[in-house]
């Protein structure tokens, strides 16, 4: 295999080579006897993992961090082994050939979770970001900040996290002999054995656990506001990528997509992470504890003297926990759809109160409180409803894992006792396997008790899912538009042929052979639902409906100015620089341009902070984003009736302003006004034609 083969292998090709290769190693060396340290079980694991590794060589990204983790974990326990044994190393006898089998399961566990259509949905989330190409900078004591790849700083992080939580699972299966030592050192009455026990062993066990848990709070803190951030700023990015936010309503829309950027993300990293490393641990922790179970058991008569079950009280923690799975999963499989539909009431009545407070001027104009009330109350009461079912559903839930719970402290006494009353079995041993049974079973309770939260989790996920459906829904509607935007070497933006039509498919006009002319003021006209907007927004670049070619100038800047500005909130400073970033234009240009539109009295308010489309009236926000584009200073510049709250003297200003702070900046406007007449050259009118679309015609300048 030449190096260049090597490099174009996928990661987990090549590791199942490495995997193999040591496996069939360990065998030959076993079966001949030269090597016996690694058990055939052992061997044969890890035949199997590579041969999962060979067969699902496309996992994704984050369940292949987990593939790759424990198939090099496997390989470097098991070259420990063999080194051992062929050595003759005494100090190798302290790793357990099983924990390289518990590595091989874990691998083989994350390919097959890959190949479950539900946990590849669930993981295909967090794929982007543990593949992802962009860089990203730590601070590591005592090194300072290091920049290297996102996902290596992932990688790493979550790697180290793991070590801990395995670690964690070895002082714990610790803690469990400690008791049994312990408990058997009082019933002999042996204080030496005691103070031993408590001074040598529980004191630096526990000393190790608070350290180790305080190491792993910070690295998963810093993981976790990571991978949110990441998720955050890529989702966002998506959503607000080539006006796709704006798209979104025409291809069946999504609910509160606030809501699955702030919450649902923060759910999901967090939820993800718990889970994950959770079942890690859980399962970690029932491969140890099933083994001490087993060895317990192996020696105690059950159900008789003559014959005996091995294992017997691994198989009862095993059936004990398998029906209470399913009969958690039987009350609570309802739990999945309430808690969407609960997530999408709160974000609904969220956005009313949001968007009654945006608007409290009309309503308190119009006495319009008992309406409002009216709706509030019909959007809440939904919320209290779903609210309701839910705890219908979680009150059974709860009493069920509430029994559930505090049977299995009880159960391995109740099967022990007989044996220690028989005198077959010490007090210690006895604690000792009622530890390892709470143990177990709290692994294979891992879904019982994490219900609730799996139905929210899985919520979550179809909320995430269907919003990057959708966006993709919205880039896709933009690509698959057939109206063409094209750049030529002209100075006139021309429209050849142009069809519009609404997002149902309907046509309303067709336009064809027109230009907007350099230097020309336009003024366009027509009867309301005619495409006047449409048109411009087609213009613009953002409507996707229709069919045709228009050739706007190389390199001209087009700024559409619509009839209800955008203001931001945050400072004066940051709503007048908008669109572009607050301090790209320098104060004093800010101060002539809000003087130019008449507005002086803002001029020394540049640094307050507010909710400006609240604060400004109508009026006063038309003219601020007259005050952007005088900012600007765009080539073309659509006013989409951005004038319509001025009066007439303010609305001759402002037009004024524009022309003498933009001397060469081409106006096309829309508008019903008499008045702006005078401030145009040119005048075009949309008329119905024969076939009852509209159409653009030039038209007298006076009406």
């Amino acid at each position: 295999m030449n190096a260049m083969t090597m490099r174009s292998m996928p990661a987990t090709v090549l590791l199942a080579v490495v995997v193999a290769s040591i496996s069939a190693l360990a065998l030959v060396l076993n079966l001949s006897g030269a090597a016996p340290i690694v058990p055939v079980y052992v061997a044969a694991g890890g035949l199997a993992f590579a041969l999962a590794m060979f067969l699902t060589p496309g996992t994704g990204a984050f369940l292949r961090f987990f593939v790759i983790f424990y198939g090099l974990g496997y390989i470097g326990l098991i070259t420990i082994l063999l080194a051992g044994g062929i050595g003759g190393f005494a100090w190798v006898g302290l790793i357990p050939p099983l924990t390289a089998f518990t590595a091989a399961a874990f691998g083989m566990l994350a390919i097959l979770l890959s190949r479950i259509g539900v946990t590849r949905e669930v993981f295909q989330i967090a794929d982007p970001y543990f593949e992802t190409e962009d860089k990203g900078t730590t601070r590591i004591w005592p090194f300072g900040s290091i920049t290297a790849r996102e996902k290596w700083i992932a990688w790493v992080l979550l790697g180290i996290i793991i070590l801990i939580n395995l670690g964690q699972v070895g002082l714990v299966v610790r803690h469990n002999q400690f008791s049994r030592d312990i408990y058997d050192a009082l019933q002999n009455k042996n204080e030496a054995e005691f103070w031993r026990q408590l001074f040598q062993i529980w004191v630096p066990l526990v000393a190790t656990l608070l350290f180790s848990n305080l190491i792993e709070f910070v690295l998963v803190g810093v993981f976790k506001v990571r991978w949110r951030e990441w998720m955050t700023t890529r989702l966002t990015s998506r959503w607000l990528d080539g006006g796709s936010h704006y798209r979104l309503q025409f291809n069946g829309g999504v609910d509160n997509p606030d809501q699955r950027i702030q919450e649902d993300i923060r759910k999901y990293t967090e939820t993800t992470y718990s889970l994950t490393i959770a079942m890690i641990s859980q399962i970690s922790t029932l491969v140890s504890f099933s083994v001490i179970l087993w060895g317990l058991s192996s020696t105690l008569p059950f159900p008789s003297e003559q014959f005996r079950v091995p294992g017997f009280l691994f198989w009862i923690a095993l059936l004990y926990a398998a029906v209470g799975t399913l009969i958690a999963h039987i009350i609570g499989r309802r739990l999945i759809p309430l808690n969407f539909d609960q997530e999408k009431y709160e974000a609904n009545f969220r956005y009313m109160l949001a968007r009654l407070r945006e608007f409290n001027e009309p309503v308190a104009l119009l006495k319009g409180e008992g309406a409002e009330k009216k709706r509030l109350f019909e959007r809440f009461r939904l919320v209290v409803r779903n609210y309701m079912d839910i705890i219908g559903v979680q009150k059974w839930l709860s009493a069920f894992t509430g029994l559930y719970g505090y049977s299995n402290s009880v159960i391995p006494l109740v099967i022990t006792a007989p044996f220690f009353f028989a005198g077959k079995m010490t007090l210690g041993v006895m604690m000792q396997t009622a530890g390892a049974f709470a143990r177990v079973d709290a692994a294979l309770s891992f879904f019982i008790d994490r219900y609730a939260t799996l139905a929210d989790y899985k919520a979550v996920v179809d909320r995430l899912n269907g919003f990057d459906r959708s966006i993709e829904g919205a880039k896709a509607l933009q690509k698959t538009s057939d109206i063409t935007r094209v750049e030529f070497a002209g100075a006139d933006i021309r429209i050849p042929e142009l069809s519009l039509a609404l997002p149902s498919g309907r046509a309303i006009a067709h336009i064809s052979d027109i230009s907007f002319r350099k230097g020309e003021r336009t003024l366009l006209v027509g009867p309301s639902g005619s495409g006047k907007s449409t048109l411009f927004r087609a213009v613009a670049g953002i409507w996707p409906f229709g069919s045709g070619r228009i050739e706007q100038p190389e390199g001209g800047s087009v700024m559409l100015l619509p009839q209800r500005p955008y203001i931001p909130i945050g400072t004066l400073r940051g709503a007048v620089n908008y669109p572009a970033v607050e301090g790209t234009h320098p104060d004093e240009d800010i101060r002539h341009a809000l003087e130019a539109v008449g507005l002086p009295m803002l001029v020394d308010r540049l640094d307050e902070e507010a909710n400006w489309s609240q604060v400004l009236s109508g009026g006063e926000q038309q003219r601020l984003a007259i005050a952007r584009a005088l900012l600007a200073k765009p080539d073309w510049l659509f006013l989409d009736e951005s004038t319509s709250a001025l009066d007439e003297p303010l609305e001759d200003r402002v037009y004024r302003a524009i022309r003498e702070t933009l001397p060469t900046t081409t106006i096309v406007s829309i508008g019903h006004r008499s008045s702006l007449i005078g401030n145009h050259d040119r005048r075009m009118e949309m008329r119905m034609g024969a076939d009852n679309l509209f159409t653009v015609a030039d038209a007298p300048v006076k009406a």
